[in-house]
């Protein structure tokens, strides 16, 4: 009886990330890409959404990307979505598809070196500074102009900056991550360069969306808590 209640159990578990997974994909504009935010949860939970489909999972520790990345189907699109050490981007830049969280051009440099070791080129979203909170990373605007403009990331050819990405403010007041999406969103429209602009997670994604998002990193609401 035991067995059958934990096997009743996991059948749920089963469709439910998957019946996630589908609910939010049927719900998102064509041009919105979505990344899975798997970190933390088992191989197998990222399967279940493989064989439904997805391909493009979202990490924040490097070790745990490159161990699942060695257990899983080869066709799947790693990005980066932690704040990234530059002596830890070596044993990503082998497979790593997107990094999200570029806040430095020191850290650029870095990137393009092991992208380069690899004859890659690695796509990269600059981190921009737009929550009221201290504990998040990013650049300001002046930062980004320089950056840009620098003859030095002009330099760069084994890296591509894609797009901007940006965290609202950890709050319920929607006017305030309204106002932080719509500075992030008149940012990355100076810049028709720039194709991507990733913002909006499990609980403000559809705002972000909204506000002219084109790639949403969601978790919670398909793996369920961590």
């Amino acid at each position: 009886m035991n067995c059958n209640l934990k096997m009743y159990q996991f059948e749920n578990l089963k469709m439910s990330i998957q019946d996630n997974l589908l609910k939010i994909k049927s719900s998102l504009p064509s041009h919105v890409t979505l990344v899975a935010v798997s970190k933390t949860k088992p191989v197998a939970d990222l399967m279940e959404t493989y064989h439904a489909g997805q391909r493009i999972f979202g990490e924040n520790k490097i070790q745990e990307m490159t161990e699942k990345w060695e257990a899983m189907p080869k066709d799947i699109q790693w990005h980066m979505i932690g704040h990234v050490q530059t002596n830890k981007v070596k044993y990503m830049a082998e497979y790593v598809t997107l990094i999200h969280g570029v806040d430095s051009l020191k850290l650029l440099e870095e990137i393009n070196k092991q992208a380069k070791k690899h004859n890659r080129i690695i796509d990269c979203l600059l981190q921009m500074y737009i929550a009221e909170e201290e504990t998040k990373f990013g650049l300001d605007e002046k930062e980004l102009e320089e950056i840009l403009n620098s003859e030095e990331f002009k330099s760069l050819k084994n890296i591509k900056v894609i797009g901007l990405m940006g965290m609202a403010t950890f709050t319920d007041n929607q006017a305030q991550i309204k106002k932080e999406f719509q500075i992030l969103k008149s940012i990355f429209d100076k810049h028709p360069q720039l194709t991507t602009l990733s913002m909006g997670m499990s609980g403000d994604y559809q705002l972000a969306i909204e506000c002219g998002s084109t790639m949403v990193r969601i978790g919670s609401s398909i793996f369920g808590g961590r």
